[in-house]
């Protein structure tokens, strides 16, 4: 097999609790290898600090203890090195982040330009194919404001893969949508697993988990409680936790 992508060994971080005289273990000695091309999708109850190791993976949040290697750099405290990892790892929020004085096409075009150093001309041609993945040509020159929260989810979508990432992280990505809105970001999701992207996966769409994840990581309590297959995992989950989650959601 060939070397994981991410490698996460002994993963630790807190936030203060009330009056700063608790500390709230959000991860616990998390452990975890993820391969090339693998979707991993992360489930648990609310507060299992799914979100939390999601951010840890590049950076937005500063863990206590432990290491994250990807795609062998290490996030530690070295600009340059988080810099990179930035550069290869994009992310899609549950809101959408996009600049609401800014067309889509500049929206997905500033990051090509200014961090890839793309000429004007390879911006456009890049910006158009990627609104052309995610099914949105004809939006290139609205407004955030104009758009349905699907549509503004897969122009964040496309600014996340306008850097040429070489892992995509989702955090719950769909939950801020209406119901008939969940498919159109869902379809542009599976079809990006479809052609081996590595993703990361924070989700409550037992659908999506299922049919376009390989493997399912259930957290609680800050820990990683089963990593298995996502058929084994919701055939024949083996810890009470699990067990438990699932007769809830199912």
């Amino acid at each position: 097999m060939s070397k994981p992508i991410i490698v996460v060994r002994n993963l630790n971080k807190t936030f203060p609790g009330p009056d700063n005289k608790i500390e709230i273990s959000a991860v616990k000695d998390v452990n975890v290898e993820i391969f090339q091309g693998e979707v991993v999708v992360v489930r648990g109850p609310s507060g299992a600090g799914k979100s939390t190791f999601l951010r840890c993976l590049n950076g937005l949040e500063n863990f206590d203890s432990g290491s994250v290697v990807i795609d062998n750099t290490p996030l530690d405290h070295h600009h340059k090195n988080r810099l990179e990892i930035r550069k290869e790892v994009g992310m899609v929020f549950q809101s959408f982040n996009l600049f609401p004085h800014m067309t889509v096409r500049k929206n997905i075009s500033l990051a090509i330009s200014r961090v890839r150093k793309k000429s004007k001309e390879e911006c456009e041609i890049t910006t158009l194919d990627l609104l052309e993945k995610v099914g949105i040509t004809d939006k290139i020159d609205s407004y955030p404001s104009q758009l349905s929260g699907g549509q503004q989810q897969r122009v964040a979508i496309a600014r996340a893969l306008a850097m040429n990432p070489k892992i995509m992280l989702f955090d719950e990505a769909t939950s801020a949508l209406d119901p008939e809105m969940i498919s159109e970001v869902l379809d542009v999701m599976k079809a990006l697993a479809k052609e081996g992207m590595t993703m990361v996966v924070v989700t409550h769409e037992m659908g999506f988990a299922r049919e376009a994840g390989t493997r399912l990581l259930f957290m609680d309590n800050g820990e990683i409680v089963e990593d298995r297959e996502v058929r084994d995992f919701f055939e024949n989950p083996i810890e009470d936790r699990s067990k438990a989650f699932l007769s809830k959601v199912l």
